[in-house]
């Protein structure tokens, strides 16, 4: 990959889970980072059933599975500026993308298809 290494979407407590991503959602991210123009930085990837339990996650999550990533604009854990949230949003659904969690501080996409498509909800 062009703009990540596969190590940025490890669970923290898995050296290596990176590797346990969907290669779609990945290569809709390299395109989207492409288009986009700016760097996006990666919250989460790939978890572990126990670093989904500590963050909070739900337990089908599609981080679980490597089919989910949540990014944001910033490394810095600050809100996102509002109109790069609309790019990415448009950019990734542009590619399909069409399961969106938008929070102030980042955005989930997932490709989830053992889910509802078309969803879109706030953190």
């Amino acid at each position: 990959m062009k703009y990540f290494d596969i190590s940025d979407f490890d669970s923290p407590d898995e050296i290596g889970s990176g590797s346990k991503m969907s290669e779609v959602l990945l290569r809709i991210l390299s395109l989207v980072r492409e288009e986009y123009g700016k760097p996006i930085y990666i919250n989460s990837g790939y978890r572990t059933i126990s670093h989904n339990e500590n963050v909070g996650g739900k337990s089908n999550s599609s981080h679980l599975r490597g089919l989910a990533i949540d990014i944001t604009d910033n490394n810095k854990r600050q809100k996102m500026c509002s109109s790069n949230r609309f790019k990415l949003i448009e950019l990734f659904m542009d590619y399909g993308v069409n399961r969106i969690g938008v929070s102030d501080m980042f955005i989930h996409f997932d490709i989830d298809d053992m889910k509802s498509p078309n969803v879109m909800w706030i953190y």
